[in-house]
């Protein structure tokens, strides 16, 4: 079995797994949210903070889209810079949103996890996606 075809399954199961880290804090998002206010905090300020972790967790899953997209249609599934690249964010995203689950990390280190470990594999998907649609080049 040749490494890139180790890559397809392990990238995989790294989107996968940051996939559902990312749900899981959607559906407890609460503490998340009341570990980036104050301790006296209103309704307002509580609001304010969970409608930007909500809008963060839903551009997350949009670029869930993209790559499973690009993934799924072979456009990037056998091209190696990346299958590593895309392991190698979603699994460090996967650990980092872990401990910002359960150590309940403030809210504004979210965007530093999404921007290296969701933004960048999808940006490169999407030239990927610029490519092979727009330039007719060979998926590899």
């Amino acid at each position: 079995m040749s490494a890139v075809s180790n890559l397809v399954p392990a990238r995989f199961l790294t989107i996968i797994a940051h996939l559902v880290i990312v749900i899981t804090i959607f559906w407890s998002r609460d503490n998340n949210v009341k570990a980036c206010l104050p301790l006296n905090f209103s309704q307002e300020e509580y609001d304010r903070e969970d409608t930007r972790l909500v809008v963060a967790l839903a551009v997350t899953v949009g670029l869930f889209a993209v790559e499973l997209s690009g993934f799924f249609s072979g456009v990037s599934m056998f091209n190696c810079s990346q299958g590593l690249l895309s392991i190698g964010a979603h699994a460090s995203a996967s650990v980092s949103l872990l401990f910002f689950l359960f150590e309940q990390w403030e809210c504004d280190i979210y965007w530093w996890i999404f921007a290296f470990c969701s933004v960048l594999p999808a940006f490169v998907e999407i030239l990927l996606f610029i490519a092979v649609f727009g330039m007719k080049k060979k998926p590899l």
